[in-house]
This record gives C-alpha cells, structure tokens and sequence, in this order.
C-alpha cells in the first residue's frame, strides 16, 4: 500500500503481540494505527482482576506509543470508554462490537487473530485481515533452560533462588538451579511469553484463567503462574513427564490386565503426590486404545500423554459435570478422569460409571484404603463395588498394591451372632485374595475394619461400640451411663437406680427395641455395684432369689432359654455352679443365644443343670 490508511487492531494481536512485531518489521508503512478506548478498558479491567492478558496487552500498548514518541509510526486514540455492563459482557462480543465500529467511522483496515472475529467483520462488509498463528515461528520458551533430562518440575518466585525438583519418578530431590535470584520483572516477561505461545501454538491451552492464577498447558508441561492477591508475591510452577511409559513397562499381574479388558471396569488409580498416578493412568489409556476400546479423557488442566487418537476433554463452560453430559452422548468405552477429588467429581465419576461406561479415576491418597473411603459420604454405601471394583495403589512409579472391591451379605469380622448378619463391602488383596478390610454400617456410623491384622480384643470395634450404646440408652435416661463391652454379642451398662425402669421399659419392650437395633445384648447395673479389680471394671452379683429352670428350646439360628416369671428381667445363666452370661430377658421371658458360640454348646451339653437366676440390683 502507497497511500496513507488506517489500521484498527482488535484485543488479539495486541495482546499476542503481533501487530507491534509487524509494525517493527517496517509492514503497514504510512499506516495510521488507531486504537479504540474500548480496548484501552478491556485491557485493564483484565488488569485489574489480575489476569496476565491484561498485563501483556497492556505493556504491547505502551510500546507502541513509544514507537509513535520515536516517530516510528502515527498512533491514535479514540472512542469512548464502554459502560462497565459492556465490559462484564465482553465475553459475549460486545467490546468486540465497539472496535469493529471505530473501524468502521474511519474506514479503517480492521486487523484481528480471532477467527469468530474475522468473519463477523466480514459479514458487516470491513476490509478484514486475519492473521493466521504461524507454527514455524515458534521458539523455546525461557522456562526451558531451567529444564533437564530428569527435571519434573521448576520452581520460580520473585526475590528467590530458583529450584526445581530432579531425580526418578518417587525419588525426587529439590535442588537450587540458579545462584541469582528470579525477578518480578523476568517472570512478568515468562507469563506474557506463555499468553503468545497458546495464541500461536496449537498444542498450547490457556486452561484456567481467574483473579490472580493461570494455568496453561503448553506442550506436555503444565505451567501455574500465580499473582497478589491469590498469592503473596509471582509466582510460577511448571511441571511435565519426565518419561512415558507403557503398561509392559510395569510389573503387572497378567490376571489384571486381562481383568481391565474382559468388560468396562471402574477403577481408581491411587497414590500420593508426585507418585506417577497420572503416568500410570495414560499408559492404561494408551493399552486400551491398542485393544481396540474407545478411549476419552476428562482432565483439568489436559496434561495426560496420550495417543493423538484419544480425545481429551476439559470441563465444559468450567463444569465437568456438562462434560460429562457430552460424554454420555459419544459413549465411550473408558473414560479417564484425572482427577476426582472434589464431591461433584466423586458423584459424576460414579454417574458415568452407572451409565455403563467404564472409568479410571485419578484419586490421591496415603494408602490404597483410602481411595475407597473417600466414596464413603459421596456415594450410598451399597452402590460402591458397582462404581469402584478395582483400586491400583501407585507408589515411588510402581504398583504397589492392586484391591478387589466386592459387596456380599455376612457377619463381619469379630462379630459371633449370626443375626449380625449385614451388607459387607469386603476389600481383598487381589493376588492373594486375602480379605484385608470389611466395610459397613454399625449404628449410624459406617466402619472400615482391618481383618486379621490382630488376634486379640478388637478394641477400636468396641470402642465404636460403647459410643453407639450411650448414645441409643442416652434417648431413655438423662443421668450417667457407663458402658463395658464384654464381647462381640453383649455388654454391661451402669447407670442410676432411677433410670433402669424406663430403659427396660414395660414388658422389656424398650430393651428389646434396643438390643434389636444395636445387635448386642445388654447387662444392665446400677452405678453403686461397681469395684475395681486388678484395674478392671466388674460387677458381683448375688442372687436374691431362687434359681429357676428354664425351658430348652432349638431352632435354626438360636437355642432360646424361656421363664415366664422373668419376663424384661436381667438374670444370670448358670450351668450348674459354672456362671454362663447375663441377660435381659424378652417380653415373654425368652433369652436368645446364637447356636454356634460356646454359651449355646454348653448349655445343650447339660440341659438338665441349666437354671436362671434373676440378678438382684
């Protein structure tokens, strides 16, 4: 162009920074280079909220009035300054709307890098150039000469030595990698080079941008830059693989492979920070897809290494819930979530899982454990086999520990009395098939037990015991109650005189509600009887009345000893002088033992020398 004329820039190439690299290269020579106060406005309201666009724009536009001091180019500004609704809309085009009209009064050239711009601009008849992101032009990022070979992440603070975090996956060491330290200045220059790069790379994302923190993904590395106020000074972390793995590449039980492929599964891949759970996850991916399964991933910030062929997607509108949405409707055979740690991550990772897709989940956790009993409150108790059946622990880059997750109905651990009998979530070494930990409810608390691991008094089962019992009698009496556990099936309460009549209850009946509801059977004494013995807590009792014989009776489950006279009385059961238990009979005076524990063996040993006898308060 021979002629003086105008151009009119929009937001984009003056934050990619663009139009101020052509204007140095001698293009748009004689042009009039005019800027709308609109612009001026969106730039610092993004300043303001302390985004680093509006900074990088902010800084391209002084350079071009230094440019125009210079007498390198003729600037101007005009326009009016939009209303602060038109800047909270900006999003929805309409600062976008205010620049195309200051192009359109000055019959302007209108410049832009925003594809939807460009043909809007068209569509209203301006004269349009669109500059096209030109990935030949590319350059290392300055971030990269903090990196090394076996680099996971950098380290970068204004006024602080540089570090970073070196070594194998597992056995990283923070070391110091520069003897100067970061300026705000030098980091400033970083985050505006990584706002360049997603505007002209396509492999780079800016994934997150609020008040004070971005987050883009740029290649394989994933870089966090925060600002005041989120943070007290710049900061910048950037981390990405050191290697990438394929599921040969572990050792791997074959079984769980073939377990993984038979039909979609849910799994939870688990491990504390830095432990390889995301390698892990993407290698899974990847063996998947070589299996011929369709294989998608949610992910935010997207930084899993996977094959081009599989899709990966961020939440939708900032919402993987309507991402979720999406999927549903693509139906893929696995999805990979990295990762689910909040409560409406833990609800849409089980939605989809019941929808029939199968999941793989990226969950930190201390212990395998733990990945489970973070569904515990998020998801009903008696769904989590069908949501979780697997968990693969990862620790140090291997996999440490693989669980089987279950449900089925049976007494769990500890406990004697065949009426316990409850749902069971069971979690088993997969190996070995070994029973490690049972789930389920007690009351109204929900109990992840250790199996095996100790042959003596289960002494956190009846701790948690001793509180539900207060709590329930509590409901009855409002004086003292002190409760000893004497074993799986029963305990001893003490409390006030007063208070035993309306525990019992009429006819026993609150007792029986009780007993019923807690499945253990309660001895209940009066506070005065207790005195210590070798530091343990016992009641002697002696009985103030005559011993009477009961009727034997047999069934499937119980041997029931009956006397009408002690109906909703505690008594001792005595096998001739040999002191069984004590009890609380029922309404119509019966006693139930569980056939299979000793109590019930002894006393069918000797039917004829059973006798009850009521314990005297």
């Amino acid at each position: 162009m021979t002629e003086d004329f105008c151009i009119v820039p929009d937001t984009s190439v003056i934050i990619d920074g663009r139009i101020t690299a052509k204007l140095k290269a001698g293009e748009y020579k004689k042009a009039k280079v005019i800027i709308a106060e609109a612009l001026i406005a969106e730039l610092e309201a993004q300043a303001n909220r302390g985004k680093e666009t509006g900074f990088k724009g902010l800084e391209e536009l002084k350079e071009l009035s230094e440019m125009a001091k210079r007498g390198e180019i003729t600037i101007e500004f005009t326009g009016k300054r939009p209303s602060l609704e038109q800047i909270r809309l900006a999003s929805s085009g309409e600062i976008d709307s205010i620049i195309r009209a200051v192009a359109v009064n000055n019959n302007a050239i209108f410049i832009t890098s925003d594809r939807v711009q460009s043909e809007v601009a068209r569509a209203k008849g301006l004269e349009v150039e669109y500059i096209l992101p030109m990935k030949d032009e590319l350059k290392e990022l300055n971030i990269g000469q903090f990196f090394t070979d076996d680099t996971l992440s950098v380290h970068l603070k204004a006024n602080v030595y540089p570090m970073a975090k070196r070594g194998s996956i597992g056995n990283q060491k923070l070391v110091k990698i520069r003897n100067e330290p970061c300026t705000e200045i030098e980091l400033h220059m970083m985050a505006r080079e990584f706002i360049a790069r997603t505007k002209s790379d396509p492999d780079s994302y800016l994934e997150i941008d609020y008040t004070g923190a971005t987050v883009f993904q740029i290649g394989s590395m994933r870089i966090a830059v925060a600002r005041p106020p989120f943070s007290d000074g710049m900061e910048i972390t950037a981390v990405r693989p050191i290697t990438a793995l394929h599921l040969d590449d572990y050792r791997l039980n074959s079984e769980l492979k073939i377990r993984i492929i038979e039909r979609q599964r849910g799994i939870l891949v688990a491990g504390p920070p830095g432990a390889g759970k995301s390698t892990f996850a993407a290698s899974i991916a990847e063996f998947l897809y070589q299996k011929d399964f369709i294989v998608k991933t949610m992910e935010s910030p997207r930084d899993l290494q996977v094959p081009d062929a599989i899709t990966q997607y961020a939440p939708l509108e900032r919402d993987m819930e309507k991402t979720a949405d999406i999927m549903l409707l693509v139906r893929p055979d696995y999805t990979i979530y990295d990762e689910v740690r909040k409560t409406k991550d833990f609800l849409v990772f089980a939605d989809m899982r019941l929808a029939g897709v199968g999941m793989i989940g990226v969950v930190h956790a201390t212990r395998a454990v733990d990945a489970i009993q973070r569904l515990i409150g998020r998801v009903e108790l008696g769904i989590i086999p069908q949501v979780v059946d697997t968990v693969i622990f990862i620790e140090k880059g291997e996999v440490s520990k693989v669980y089987d997750i279950r449900f089925t109905v049976k007494v769990p651990q500890g406990m004697v009395e065949q009426d316990l009998a409850r749902p069971v979530i069971t979690v088993s070494d997969f190996e070995t098939g070994n029973i490690e930990y049972e789930i389920y409810t007690y009351g109204e608390q929900v109990v992840v037990m250790p199996v095996g691991e100790s042959r003596g008094r289960p002494q956190g089962m009846w701790t948690l015991a001793e509180r539900e019992i207060r709590k329930e009698l509590q409901k009855y009496t409002g004086g003292s109650i002190e409760v000893k556990v004497d074993s799986d099936s029963s305990a001893t309460v003490f409390m006030d005189e007063d208070d035993i009549a309306g525990v019992i209850g009429k006819g026993g009946k609150n007792i029986d509600r009780i007993e019923r509801k807690l499945g253990v059977h309660l001895n209940i004494r009066v506070q005065e009887d207790r005195e210590e013995n070798n530091g343990i807590k016992i009641t002697r009792k002696e009985s103030m009345i005559s011993s009477l014989v009961p009727k034997i009776e047999r069934t499937k489950k119980y041997v029931i000893l009956n006397v009408a006279e002690l109906s909703g009385k505690t008594v001792d059961v005595y096998s001739g002088d040999d002191f069984l238990f004590t009890a609380t009979s029922g309404r119509k005076g019966d006693i139930r033992v569980g056939k299979d524990t000793e109590e019930a063996f002894m006393i069918l040993k000797n039917p004829l020398i059973v006798t009850m006898r009521l314990s005297s308060p």
